[in-house]
């Protein structure tokens, strides 16, 4: 992990790197718009301003790739909208279940006192025989 004074001369290198690009873009452009314009110029300073410009954005990436883990603690793993969508249907799920849990104890409870009703409304609790009567 660099120091912060590592950091700084990073950026700066960055800058210069940047301004690197914009010269040698500046100087590609400029030997084009000459009349009599020398192409092995233009293409070395474009293939330079190629080459920074791929450095710049190596660099810069790791730049944010750093700011990201400092500033939330661990590595980026892109948008916080899924997270977020997964507790929220977690947390439908978890209704959803808690309506069945409760329909089912309301039924459970319904059952029971039906079934206590019909014990104590003095019919007996045996098998009827084939004649009618009680095995009780």
């Amino acid at each position: 992990m660099a120091g912060p004074m590592e950091r700084i001369q990073v950026l700066d290198d960055i800058e210069k790197d940047i301004i690197t690009c914009l010269q040698c873009a500046g100087q590609a452009l400029l030997e084009l718009s000459k009349e009599k314009s020398s192409q092995k110029q233009a293409e070395t300073n474009t293939s330079q301003f190629l080459r920074t410009l791929s450095q710049v954005e190596t660099k810069l990436s790791d730049q944010i790739n750093y700011l990201t883990q400092v500033s939330t603690g661990q590595p980026h793993e892109g948008s916080g909208y899924a997270s977020q969508k997964v507790l929220q249907m977690a947390w439908h799920r978890l209704e959803h279940v808690r309506s069945w849990v409760n329909e089912l104890d309301r039924l459970r409870a319904s059952h029971l006192a039906s079934s206590t009703r019909t014990n104590t409304s003095g019919v007996p609790n045996g098998t009827m025989t084939s004649s009618g009567t009680s095995t009780q």
